[in-house]
């Protein structure tokens, strides 16, 4: 199992950036957010490979956005176990890359999963293969597409696509509070998400690792991020270019590569941003 070494916590106000300070721990087995009402916690999971995103409600529901690489998931349950997570009530399959069929069944079966959600041509195979768990609904998103998923959490889907690079892209809103989880990269997508509001995004998840071509630097200026967020990838390497064009907006740059998990806590007027690096261990 991975082992939690360190959190470094930085206290973030809706206009300006708070005091930061640094908090040494010993080998922490468990994290308890003390979540109250109207708080949510939002954390990018450290994997060695690939994305997985824990959103946890204060009335006890967890929603799992992504299930990491294909050869994590055993340090993807032991990270749920560290966040004290026993069901996930919702789970969203992003896009194709991110759609592990021998994953899947396990992490409904452990984890009672009751909704899976995708874009309408992955929706389609996973009916089928939902049907054997007869308490599970499958939601097909597309654009245009509102749902609440937790209380004073709302989901809007800017962006589906089946194309290559493509799948879904969708606002998450808590209060005053935005984040933009975007999987997309290719051209068509971008010409689309130019055309919505993405005013006043805080947090900011970066599509395909952040490689080389997934984002231009006009989408990155009209994003204009608080936090950006860069998932690990075992394949493929962020472009540097890429990296200082989020930087240049005075974006807090985020990797799970060198920060591990990064946890964000939000009430109705601020939110805190947590980091619990890990150390790597052979699952093999």
């Amino acid at each position: 199992m991975r082992v939690l070494l360190l959190m470094t916590a930085i206290f973030f106000q809706l206009t300006s950036f708070g005091s930061a300070s640094s908090i040494e721990y010993g080998n922490v087995e468990s994290i308890d957010l003390n979540l109250r009402d109207h708080e949510i916690a939002v954390t990018f999971l450290g994997l060695s490979d690939g994305e997985a995103t824990l959103i946890q409600g204060s009335n006890g529901e967890n929603i799992l956005v992504n299930m990491g690489g294909e050869e994590t998931s055993e340090e993807l349950r032991d990270m749920l176990k560290t966040y004290g997570v026993k069901e996930i009530s919702t789970l969203v399959i992003t896009n194709r890359q991110n759609l592990f069929v021998n994953q899947l069944s396990p992490i409904i079966s452990k984890y009672n999963v009751k909704q899976l959600i995708s874009t309408p041509e992955i929706a389609n195979e996973l009916t089928d293969m939902a049907a054997a768990f007869t308490e599970v609904v499958v939601v097909p998103w597309k654009e245009g597409t509102a749902q609440i998923l937790l209380p004073d959490l709302s989901a809007d889907v800017l962006f589906a696509g089946n194309g290559e690079d493509e799948g879904l892209d969708f606002r998450l809103q808590f209060f005053k509070h935005r984040l933009f989880l975007m999987t997309s990269s290719s051209d068509r997508a971008e010409e689309n998400l130019l055309k919505k509001n993405l005013d006043d995004i805080n947090i900011f998840k970066v599509p395909n690792w952040a490689m080389e071509d997934s984002l231009s630097e006009k989408l990155i200026q009209y994003v204009n991020p608080q936090i950006s967020i860069l998932f690990e990838s075992e394949q493929h390497q962020p472009d540097p270019d890429i990296i200082y064009e989020l930087q240049d907006t005075w974006s807090e740059v985020f990797f799970t590569k060198k920060h591990g998990n990064i946890t964000i806590k939000f009430t109705e007027n601020n939110y805190e941003v947590f980091t619990f690096p890990v150390e790597k261990e052979d699952y093999s």
